[in-house]
């Protein structure tokens, strides 16, 4: 079979997926549709991506979670973020939560974004994060132990630090 209809397969199979996430993310349909299609474009010009990989699935996920970030990153300034996160009278925590957690991310290294997308808005376990990038429980916790220490120090808020209450409403 060749590798366009492969990819053909993945995207009828987990297309539902890679929009799923990149919705959770983003906060805005057109912009999940620009990924969905993003992620699976870029996966027909470099199909080699996909040589080795156990599971598919979970190499959609990532490659989901790091486009998303990229855009939060590359928008045009704190000010657009702003605007796209849910409103501060939204009375839900998990609201807030995640409206936390978005600005955040756009100031966060890499690997720590990605750890807090999957650790505080997905909340996956360490094993779980483990399984999705690949690496050991103990380098996850030792990514979420990086991230806490990060967030403490941008955040005024000293519960912030302590495991389990980070970004709690």
């Amino acid at each position: 079979m060749s590798a366009e209809r492969d990819i053909e397969r993945l995207y009828r199979q987990n297309g539902h997926v890679v929009l799923r996430r990149a919705r959770a993310l983003l906060r805005s349909d057109a912009e999940a549709h620009d990924a969905l299609h993003d992620v699976f474009l870029d996966l027909l010009r470099r199909p080699e991506q996909l040589d080795g990989v156990a599971r598919p699935i979970a190499w959609l996920y990532r490659a989901t979670t790091h486009h998303c970030l990229n855009r939060l990153r590359n928008r045009d300034g704190r000010a657009r973020i702003l605007r796209a996160l849910p409103r501060a009278e939204d009375p839900s925590p998990r609201g807030e939560r995640s409206a936390e957690l978005r600005e955040l991310l756009a100031r966060l290294p890499e690997p720590l974004a990605e750890v807090a997308v999957y650790y505080y808005l997905d909340e996956m376990t360490h094993e779980e994060i483990a399984g999705v990038l690949g690496c050991s429980r103990r380098h996850v916790g030792d990514l979420v132990d990086r991230l806490r220490c990060h967030v403490a120090a941008e955040s005024l808020d000293p519960r912030v630090g302590t495991p389990g209450r980070a970004f709690e409403g």
